[in-house]
């Protein structure tokens, strides 16, 4: 559904502003970090990665076997239920994930300087977070019930 507010250039922007932050994500694709990020954040079981990054299961396999091959994230056999795997960030994954953020977080500041009040678009970005997150527990929340 679409709304006479959210115009295609607004679309378009988001679109071209990920683009601009890929390529400054250095050695990392924007889905790998977004894996690392995640990672970072608490998730260990691919199935929660798949789910909080709106992915399909296979794809997280092979965006994590990919990272595992590099070193930047390493696989242990959960203790208490040999049917789950656990992953984790690595020293070298850590600092992959912060050069890229850092890198990208430049690029942003670039863009936002070319802004009227880039206070206001950083709140709104981060308002566009929010409304992220309230989605995905509204979505699941409705899976529940």
């Amino acid at each position: 559904m679409t709304s006479p507010d959210y115009t295609p250039d607004a679309v378009r922007t988001l679109a071209r502003l990920s683009r601009l932050l890929e390529r400054g994500a250095g050695e990392l694709s924007l889905p790998q970090f977004r894996v690392l990020a995640m990672v970072e954040d608490g998730g260990d079981r691919a199935s929660w990665l798949a789910d909080r990054l709106a992915l399909a299961k296979p794809t997280i396999t092979a965006l994590v076997d990919g990272l595992v091959d590099r070193g930047y994230l390493t696989r242990t056999a959960d203790d208490g239920d040999r049917r789950v795997t656990r992953i984790a960030l690595t020293q070298r994954g850590r600092r992959a994930l912060e050069a890229a953020e850092a890198a990208m977080a430049e690029r942003l500041g670039e863009v936002l300087a070319q802004t009227a009040d880039s206070a206001a678009v950083v709140w709104a970005i981060n308002e566009l977070g929010t409304g992220l997150d309230r989605m995905r527990a509204k979505r699941l929340a409705a899976e529940r019930a």
